[in-house]
């Protein structure tokens, strides 16, 4: 099979508790996929079934066109994970982790060499090579599970909620990593339950809950469909209710609420194109815009609608 990661029928029972039921995907090549559910939902379920740190009750897994559940060792052999927290050695350094980490995978001295230097670039933690890891940050730590993800050089990425319980910072520096990584030849399956880093970072989403699969697509794709938005606008000169009034008439226009006579926010629906002509629409009435943005994140209203739906 083509497809890098095929989930079949998945089912994993705990007592008669379905925490994944049934579950079908399929994740194309190069592709980046946002796992996305609420907590409970199944998503941890899911990828250790995938990464054969916990069984099925039913179905199959793929990975690379080999069943998980029966050949766990070649279906894993070109794939790297982060699953929940890492925690390494903290008596170690990252060299002498990933040098360690390598061996455990038969890797020659000098392909560990290289791919150590090579990842610790990609994850900038080449100026803490050599510093003891107690040392370091919540946020270091993970950038340092996907440099040992990708020390065998795979061709698919699992990450289970690399941003989880980081601060700011540290989110950052690894969204700006996963970014990155985006460019290279890599498929990525990436576990969240947060709106914002799933549209920013993940071409494709899969919204799971209660372990049955919701929704699955192109991140504008699913976006388009969500409806009206709210968009908030800042004027620099006042406006008055004749303004107002035109702008309501406007194609798309559902609805106006006004803030201080220099800000209003407009319900809209349309897509993105239908945005920027209402944009333009408003400049012909020969209004400064000082700012014209969605209030909150377009993703969370099909999110919140299919979880509410399934309950």
């Amino acid at each position: 099979m083509d497809d890098p990661i095929v989930i079949e029928n998945l089912t994993k029972d705990f007592n008669g508790f379905k925490a994944v039921d049934s579950l079908n995907l399929k994740v194309e090549r190069k592709s980046f996929v946002g796992f996305l559910g609420p907590n409970g939902a199944g998503k941890t379920t899911t990828i250790k079934i995938l990464t054969h740190l916990l069984s099925a009750s039913g179905g199959q897994a793929y990975l690379n066109g080999v069943d998980v559940t029966k050949d766990p060792k070649n279906a894993l052999a070109g794939v790297g994970a982060v699953v929940e927290t890492p925690e390494f050695y903290p008596y170690l350094t990252p060299i002498e982790t990933l040098q360690y980490l390598g061996s455990l995978r038969g890797m020659s001295n000098e392909y560990i060499q290289r791919r150590t230097k090579e990842v610790l670039e990609t994850v900038k933690m080449t100026e803490w090579s050599k510093t003891r890891i107690g040392k370091f940050s919540k946020g270091m730590k993970q950038r340092l599970a996907i440099a040992q993800a990708m020390i065998h050089e795979p061709h698919v990425l699992i990450l289970d909620e690399p941003t989880s319980g980081l601060d700011p910072r540290g989110m950052v520096e690894v969204r700006n990593i996963l970014q990155d990584l985006r460019k290279g030849d890599y498929t990525i399956f990436m576990s969240s339950h947060l709106l914002t880093e799933v549209q920013e970072i993940c071409e494709s989403v899969a919204l799971i809950d209660r372990g049955k699969l919701l929704a699955h697509g192109s991140v504008a794709t699913l976006v388009e469909g969500t409806g009206s938005k709210d968009i908030d606008v800042r004027i620099l000169q006042p406006v008055d209710s004749y303004v107002i009034d035109r702008i309501s008439n406007f194609e798309g226009v559902e609805r106006i609420v006004p803030g201080d006579p220099r800000h209003f926010t407009i319900t809209f629906k349309g897509r993105e194109e239908d945005q920027a002509r209402l944009l333009s629409e408003m400049q012909t009435l020969g209004l400064k815009i000082v700012s014209f943005k969605e209030i909150g994140v377009a993703l969370e209203s099909l999110y919140m609608s299919l979880i509410k739906d399934s309950r």
